[in-house]
């Protein structure tokens, strides 16, 4: 897909975080800690998510695209859709996206709950709703927050996900769990176990 010239700056910039926020805008890269799955979160996460080749990945809450692009360039075969409200976000993320020329990265700019997940063979969560109950958490004052929002968007979620088949796999960042339904078993955790790794079984476990 690249050259080697080419592939080896695209390796710098999803090898070194302080080369990826480069790419972003000053008042985004303030923002690239608190909201932006760390490199090494990803990498964790895609060698989790993609089993085989041709496999749709979902990020629920994607904001810059960082995980996308940065699971794109590890993982070619696969595609990686990210999903965000904020319109400037996502067309920030093209725009990064096509100077880098990843070609396996998709965003739509709407509510997740627009979309058939059922598209969608995996998923990774960075707690997005959580803006909902937290106001020093928020990326802007853009949307309407409440936590009747995330209570609603956390019982969305389950259900949906109840709804996937065996095999499914869910990866979460920071997250209560509170999205996990019965049935979902958690095989894998790292980064001081904030980043869970999850698997539909079938199984009802309490």
């Amino acid at each position: 897909m690249f050259s080697n010239r080419s592939e080896d700056a695209l390796n710098r910039y999803f090898e070194d975080e302080s080369l990826f926020r480069s790419l972003l805008p000053p008042p985004m890269q303030q923002l690239d800690d608190l909201h932006w799955s760390p490199l090494q979160v990803v990498r964790k996460s895609v060698q989790y998510l993609v089993q085989g080749e041709n496999v749709n990945i979902l990020d629920i809450g994607s904001g810059i695209g960082k995980f996308c692009m940065a699971a794109a360039y590890h993982y070619p075969t696969a595609h990686f859709y990210g999903v965000e409200q904020r319109e400037e976000l996502v067309l920030l993320g093209e725009n990064i996206r096509d100077r880098l020329g990843l070609q396996n990265v998709h965003f739509f700019n709407k509510n997740f709950t627009q979309l058939n997940l059922k598209q969608y063979h995996h998923f990774y969560f960075y707690n997005s709703f959580f803006e909902n109950i937290s106001a020093n958490g928020r990326i802007d004052n853009s949307l309407d927050y409440s936590k009747e929002l995330y209570n609603y968007y956390t019982h969305y979620l389950y259900k949906q996900l109840e709804e996937m088949p065996v095999g499914t796999r869910f990866v979460s960042y920071c997250s209560w769990d509170d999205e996990i339904p019965n049935g979902y078993s958690l095989t894998e955790m790292y980064c001081d176990n904030l980043l869970k790794c999850w698997i539909k079984t079938g199984n009802k476990e309490n």
